[in-house]
């Protein structure tokens, strides 16, 4: 056996037995603290709403432990078990191996297992255990044509797309990495803008704010902010979950503020002001440009790894494939290389929970700190959150800071 086939398993098998322990130990801190509320939220959020959010995020824990398991089960599937030589072969008696055809055909029979085998987990999720919570209004036939949607769109620009980078990689000499990460980013850049005005809509109506009141009173804090966007809207998420959030979307001219039906009809003004003055905090703290920076710089380094590797005898043989090509090396990338960076994943799990508390911060400057712990309270309460993560399983997972230290740091702002 190669040495990086010993390497690769090790790191598989760490990540994953890893992500079984997190998920035990969530599992069993939830059930230790479910019967009485966190003092902070004492009076705010009855026992029996932290209950059944403590019973919902144990549901969905439990999946987890299933999907992990199957998920390495299809790695190994894929590599070893010779799942990706058997595919080669077979599209090699319609394509020619190694061309453009025969590359896009693989990769695009890697994406329809991968989303084949994540199907059931997604049907349950969304028709067992969200609506047995009470959280899920999708209906099978909307279900149905959403995946029909994304598999049109991910096809329609996909594929185009992947016989770019495919063609790059073949033609642009020993740096063609650099040449698929520019690609790659003017890719990101384009899609950032048109999705407000044309991908969000393919699944979504989007309505101008009726509610003159609240209207008024977002633009005076926009005014305050000085931010400008292209216009408020109301999101129908309410056809698909109970969930409620905000967002902006877009940037430049094609910002936008979204707001969930179900988010206005549940908050206050003032608190739908807050939660609004905390997305703004990220603009104003640049946030999304930062994260776009980071992004780009570990793309850059990881196309720049992977132009080392494909040149590489034992990376292919390393994995169980005999079988090399441009395509072959672009999967099998993509296949290691979340086990070898799971143990990094609390880097960005606390770079992300920085920028929250900053936009918190932010907020509380240019809103009311009390407004934004009421709004955040009853987006706990309504969406289910345990407000007793472990915290070991909320480091390397969570992107917003647990909701105790939340609104603690909110509480001490408050004057």
């Amino acid at each position: 056996m190669h040495v990086f086939s010993l390497l690769f398993l090790a790191a598989l098998a760490l990540a994953t037995s890893m992500r079984l322990w997190l998920s035990q130990r969530h599992i069993r801190h939830i059930a230790a603290n479910r019967n009485a509320v966190p003092a902070d939220f004492s009076g705010r959020i009855s026992l029996a709403a932290h209950q059944k959010a403590a019973e919902y995020n144990i549901a969905k824990a439990r999946v987890g432990l299933l999907e992990t398991l199957v998920a390495a089960a299809l790695t190994l599937a894929l590599t070893f078990g010779g799942g990706l030589e058997w595919l080669s072969g077979t599209w090699a008696r319609v394509f020619e191996l190694g061309g453009y055809a025969h590359g896009i055909a693989l990769i695009s029979s890697i994406v329809v297992i991968s989303s084949a085998v994540d199907l059931p987990f997604s049907l349950y999720r969304t028709f067992v255990i969200e609506a047995r919570f009470g959280f899920n209004r999708m209906s099978p036939g909307l279900f149905v044509l959403d995946l029909v949607k994304v598999a049109l769109l991910g096809a329609t620009v996909g594929i185009p797309l992947l016989f770019v980078v495919l063609w790059l990689m073949a033609r642009m000499g020993e740096f063609w990495w650099l040449t698929v990460w520019l690609v790659w980013l003017a890719f990101n850049l384009l899609v950032l803008t048109i999705y407000p005005t044309f991908i969000a809509p393919l699944f979504n109506k989007f309505s101008p704010l009726a509610d003159e009141s609240l209207r008024a009173r977002i633009e005076a804090l926009l005014a305050k902010c000085g931010f400008r966007a292209r216009g408020l809207f109301v999101m129908d998420g309410s056809k698909r979950s109970s969930h409620g959030n905000a967002y902006f979307t877009g940037f430049g001219a094609a910002k936008r503020i979204v707001l969930f039906d179900t988010l206005v009809s549940r908050l206050a003004a003032a608190e739908v002001e807050a939660v609004l003055a905390h997305e703004l905090g990220h603009f104003s703290r640049h946030h999304v440009w930062k994260r776009i920076a980071v992004a780009s710089v570990v793309g850059l380094v990881l196309l720049a790894v992977l132009g080392w590797l494909m040149g590489r005898d034992w990376f292919y043989a390393g994995l169980g494939v005999s079988s090399q090509s441009t395509a072959m090396a672009l999967i099998l990338f993509f296949i290691a290389v979340p086990a070898f960076t799971f143990m990094l994943q609390p880097l960005a799990s606390l770079y992300s929970r920085l920028h929250e508390f900053e936009a918190d911060a932010y907020a509380a400057q240019y809103a009311d700190a009390g407004d934004l712990v009421r709004a955040l309270v009853k987006l706990y309460e309504d969406n289910a959150a345990t407000l007793t993560p472990d915290p070991l399983h909320s480091a390397f997972y969570d992107s917003h800071p647990p909701a105790p230290v939340r609104i603690a740091r909110l509480q001490s702002q408050h004057t």
